[in-house]
Order: structure tokens, then C-alpha cells, then sequence
């Protein structure tokens, strides 16, 4: 009785894990809208817990905003459960719009910023800096690769 009980817990638990794998629909007018959306934002200033561009952003509240601005998405609110979110995707498959994690903070997927295209994501860093596009293959970011999910088919 209590192998079966446990059993039954640990099929919930892997139930209730699963990686949802919703996906959403966009032209590609509105996933470039997306982009230019996400570089428009460039100097706004990190701010942790931040989902404003008037107060600033910290990595998923970047994100979630932008998604939610451009394509009226709503994203999870940490950079950790958005790549529960959408498929993964091979590095050498990204395309603009997919979203692009890191381990920056000895936590994998602790960090999350948007591919737009040319090996180059834009995202929230941290303290004291502001919104900006980056090179992934930078040496600090392709050490700190954690993976990839698209959101938009």
C-alpha cells in the first residue's frame, strides 16, 4: 500500500512538471514589430523586480513586457519558468523573436534576454546597467549558455 502510494505521488509530481508547450501565432510583420519593439528600449535602465519601461526592467520583466506590448502575450514572471514555456530550440535554428537563456547567477536559466537575429539577443543585464543587445558568441555568453525556447510559430 505504501509502494503504491508513493507511486501514485510521483506520477502527480511528474504530471504537474510537465513543460507546457504552448505556441503562439505571429506574422512576420509582427514578430519584426516584436524586435524593433525590444531595440527601442535600449538605455532603459535595469531595475530588479522591474516590468516598466518608465522604471525599468529586470531580464523576464523585459521580456514578459515586451511580448506582452508588442503581441498581447503574457509570459511567466521569472526567467526560470519561461523556459518552461514554448519549445526548445537549437542554437543553429534561432529565429527572431525566440528567447535565449543563461546561467549568470550559478542557476541555470537565471537569466533570459530575446534573439533578433545575427547571433545578437537584447535583454535587461543587471544593476547599474541599462537594456542592451548583445553578442552570443561573446566568451561570456557562450559559457553561460543555458538553451533556447520558441514562443511564436
Amino acid at each position: 500500500m505504501k509502494r503504491l502510494l508513493l507511486l501514485s505521488i510521483s506520477f502527480l509530481l511528474a504530471a504537474c512538471a510537465t513543460t507546457p508547450s504552448r505556441q503562439y501565432t505571429a506574422s512576420d510583420g509582427q514578430v519584426n514589430d516584436l524586435v524593433m519593439y525590444a531595440i527601442s528600449l535600449a538605455d532603459t535602465p535595469y531595475r530588479y523586480g522591474g516590468n516598466s519601461a518608465s522604471t525599468g526592467f529586470d531580464c523576464s520583466g523585459f521580456v514578459d513586457h515586451v511580448y506582452r506590448h508588442s503581441l498581447g502575450i503574457r509570459l511567466p514572471r521569472t526567467s526560470h519558468d519561461i523556459s518552461r514555456v514554448g519549445k526548445p530550440v537549437n542554437q543553429s535554428d534561432l529565429s527572431p523573436g525566440d528567447l535565449v537563456f543563461y546561467n549568470t547567477q550559478h542557476a541555470s536559466f537565471s537569466h533570459v534576454g530575446i534573439y533578433i537575429g545575427d547571433g545578437k539577443f537584447v535583454h535587461s543585464p543587471r544593476s547599474g546597467e541599462s537594456v542592451r543587445t548583445e553578442n552570443m558568441q561573446m566568451r561570456y555568453w557562450l559559457t553561460r549558455y543555458d538553451g533556447a525556447r520558441r514562443i511564436l510559430q
